[in-house]
């Protein structure tokens, strides 16, 4: 009953979200390619290749989800040597990276839309074995059309905040029976046990195994080609700020921190990475303005002349451009509100700053602070003031880096550990 009041309202809820998607497609770009996809429409060849086998389906909505469900993949491989998957996701940008990134064992492909009948086509023609949905993909007819084949489902690095739950909790009625079809929960921390049992799952199918994007072992990390541009651009030796995933308003603010340091750092180079490279021209223009010598990472044929920002507007670089830093500021954390992942640099030996908004990874920020992993600031003088305080301590710097890494730690081995359960569920 609960899934046909779900069916019954659901082409409405498009006509109403319809247009806020249609422009975020057209900002973001690259929508047309494939599109039939997210209607559960393929072409010939991709049939013909969904047709020789069954496949392990993993579903990861963007960026962060897609480098997760690579990890996860390779590390299920490991146990399954013979493994194929089709990894879906809903963002362009998800889908250059899964495309740029995964071995020719992984048909990377856009997620249909949890429609009924789209979602019955979808999953006749991949026919999965299992499926692996990524921290918050929960989709109910996914799910239910899954159970009625009988292709178990888990959801793995299962994200749930205080927020999420209290949601949840309060329309459990709705909610609740698709979350008991899922045959297994991996969960990122010990307390997130109680958070889904509370929610009507089993508590056996839930299983604390770790963050696999916290996890630090085989991280892959190569800064070949940021250390080639920064030389390109005769910036490789200057102490470096890196704006990582900034939204809205913290371009500006890190701009203004250089230039106000300049008297005291006039090597201080910055580098800025929105969240969405589509902002990529407004941030250009708000730096300029604040007489900012601005390269574009994709325009650097057209610099010659010195700089002192480079504007990142690549995706799939990130994790290989945080490698280069000095000090690193994780952006949707001052001015907007979630947090971005603190991980990444953490992994490449960089200090983080955050702002006091981290909800999104609020265990591991609590967990990062009370280690002295991290620096939490609340406002823009705070924030300049702990970047100088780094910049001028490398000793800071170091201590900071040994006890993040220390907290990382504690998720070693999460990809290999959610691996070994799904291996384990699929041969009951």
């Amino acid at each position: 009953m609960i899934r046909f009041i779900y069916n019954l309202f659901w082409p409405i809820g498009l006509l109403f979200f319809l247009p806020g998607y249609l422009v975020k497609m057209v900002r973001r770009g690259g929508y047309r390619k494939k599109f039939g996809q997210r209607l559960g429409i393929y072409d010939s060849d991709v049939r013909t290749r969904l047709s020789k086998r069954r496949w392990t389906w993993l579903h990861a909505v963007s960026v962060g989800e897609v480098n997760i469900a690579l990890k996860l993949a390779t590390a299920l491989r490991a146990l399954e040597p013979d493994l194929h998957c089709a990894l879906t996701t809903t963002t362009t940008t998800g889908f250059a990276l899964a495309n740029k990134n995964a071995p020719s064992w992984i048909e990377v492909m856009y997620s249909p839309l949890d429609y009924w009948p789209i979602m019955r086509r979808a999953l006749a023609i991949i026919r999965p074995a299992r499926i692996l949905l990524i921290e918050a993909e929960v989709w109910p007819n996914l799910v239910a059309i899954a159970y009625a084949r009988g292709a178990p489902v888990a959801l793995v690095n299962a994200r749930l905040s205080r927020r999420s739950e209290r949601r949840f909790r309060r329309f459990r009625f709705f909610v609740a029976r698709t979350f008991r079809l899922l045959d297994l929960i991996c969960v990122q921390e010990q307390e997130d046990v109680d958070r889904w049992a509370a929610l009507g799952v089993a508590r056996g199918q839930i299983h604390h195994t770790g963050s696999i994007k916290y996890d630090p072992e085989n991280a892959d990390i190569d800064p070949t080609l940021p250390r080639k541009v920064l030389r390109e651009l005769k910036v490789e030796s200057r102490p470096i700020l890196f704006g990582g995933s900034t939204h809205a308003g913290e371009e500006e603010i890190l701009g203004r921190i250089v230039r106000e340091l300049d008297a005291d750092l006039p090597e201080l180079f910055l580098i800025v990475a929105p969240r969405h490279v589509e902002r990529a021209p407004e941030v250009r223009r708000a730096l300029e303005q604040l007489g900012l010598r601005v390269a574009v990472r994709t325009q650097l044929s057209m610099v010659n002349r010195t700089v002192d920002c480079l504007l990142l507007d690549s995706t799939g670089e990130l994790r290989n451009w945080y490698a280069v830093a000095t000090v690193a500021f994780i952006g949707k954390s001052l001015i907007a509100h979630g947090g971005q992942n603190p991980v990444e640099p953490i992994m490449s030996g960089v200090p983080v700053i955050f702002g006091p908004n981290m909800e999104n990874f609020a265990g591991l920020a609590l967990s990062l602070i009370a280690h002295g992993g991290a620096v939490q600031i609340d406002s823009p003088s705070d924030l300049q003031r702990a970047i100088v305080d780094l910049l001028n301590d490398s000793r800071l710097r170091e201590t900071l880096v040994a006890n993040a890494s220390a907290v990382l730690r504690q998720h070693a081995g999460a990809a290999a550990r959610t691996a070994k359960l799904i291996v384990d569920l699929t041969r009951r």
